[in-house]
């Protein structure tokens, strides 16, 4: 029977799914990288989601067919190895969409509306309402960069709102609100990203780009925290060209292990009230952990014909 290993922890529904499919299911969320390593040779299939960064050394020695991401986002994956190999690789894009479009409206709807600071007043006996006078969105235009799963959902919900929406992805366009790049420049009120990290978007957010903006922005990044690197945020803050700044992802991600340029760059980008930060939580929701491993499953079902 062919075997699969899972090392990190997903939806109880992956193990059984899998086993109605036919494999053999083995889950190892215990697993050091070193036994990791020893004992994948042993697997036909993987199913991670961050744990582990897959190398092409990490590949050498398997017999792997496929991998599946729990996830949305390929980078901790060498996927030019795994094809190489012959090795399938599946991500699930598609099963947290809804959850990331309702978060970065919500964190979008806290910054227009100042939910998140002006809760914090009123529970320390402040009632300051010129102080927390909002902005609607009606009206406002919207720059979507990145137009998959992720940025489809996000316009097709603000698109109610009565917005002015923009969509620019330099390999796939939008068929349904197309727009170049000089279009985000020239008339953004807000952008929000939606890209995966490559060597190409590593590092997009710099200060020229955030310059090369008409008017003062939000920014909003629910995609990967290297694009926008923190000196440019900061600075963008500092010059009044980021207006609000929404982060569900940081650079590094490991908070334990930032060096005090980190800290001191997070502390003077927190202490601006225009802003809000989560944990990398907008497509982790109740509903999203279980949809997540059902387009696993029937990618891999689809694959094997099974």
């Amino acid at each position: 029977m062919r075997k699969v290993l899972i090392v990190d922890e997903v939806h109880p529904s992956m193990a059984e799914g899998l086993t109605n499919l036919g494999f053999e299911v083995e889950t190892r969320t215990d697993l050091t990288l070193t036994e990791f390593v020893s004992i994948l040779p042993n697997y036909e299939g993987l199913v991670v989601r961050s744990k582990f960064k897959i190398t092409a050394d990490i590949l050498t020695n398997t017999t792997l067919t496929f991998i599946a991401r729990a996830g949305a986002g390929l980078d901790l994956l060498d996927v030019d190895a795994c094809l190489s190999r012959g090795i399938a690789v599946f991500s699930a894009n598609e099963g947290n969409s809804d959850a990331v479009a309702e978060h970065v409206i919500g964190q979008l709807l806290s910054l227009a509306h100042k939910l998140h600071t002006s809760d914090t007043e009123v529970r320390h006996g402040l009632w300051e309402r010129e102080g927390n006078r909002g902005f609607e969105l009606k009206g406002k235009t919207i720059g979507i960069i990145g137009y998959g799963n992720m940025g489809k959902a996000v316009a097709s919900r603000l698109a109610c709102f009565g917005m002015t929406i923009l969509a620019y992805d330099k390999y796939t366009p939008s068929a349904d609100y197309p727009a170049t790049m000089e279009q985000l420049f020239e008339q953004a009120d807000i952008v929000s990203l939606h890209i995966p990290l490559t060597s190409e978007t590593r590092g997009l957010v710099s200060i020229e780009f955030l310059a090369s903006f008409k008017k003062p922005i939000i920014l909003i990044n629910s995609s990967r925290g290297p694009i926008a690197p923190l000196e440019p945020l900061l600075h963008g803050l500092r010059t009044s060209r980021i207006k609000g700044l929404a982060l569900d992802v940081l650079p590094n991600e490991k908070l334990s292990t930032w060096s005090p340029v980190e800290k001191e760059l997070f502390a003077e980008i927190a202490a601006y009230p225009a802003t809000i930060f989560s944990p990398h939580v907008a497509g982790w929701t109740t509903e999203s952990y279980y949809k997540i491993n059902e387009v696993l499953l029937e990618k891999i079902k689809s694959h094997f014909q099974l």
